[in-house]
């Protein structure tokens, strides 16, 4: 379970999985580098309506958590 957020505490990140723990820092934009371990899009797309990103190996769950 992986989760992006723009908040460095994970505080938005949904309970239910919780603890969080911090792994790595990343940059990420629609015009950076396509990334193979997720869909930069669908990520920028749900931090921006959620808050948050979260997928299961590799599989988008976002909505099933909201």
């Amino acid at each position: 379970m992986f989760a992006f957020t723009e908040d460095a505490e994970g505080n938005n990140l949904p309970a239910q999985f919780s603890p969080w723990t911090a792994f790595k820092s990343l940059e990420v934009s629609r015009a950076g580098e396509p990334n193979p371990s997720f869909d930069t899009d669908e990520c920028l797309d749900d931090i921006e309506k959620h808050g948050f990103h979260v997928t299961d190996a590799h599989v988008r769950i976002t909505e099933t958590l909201i």
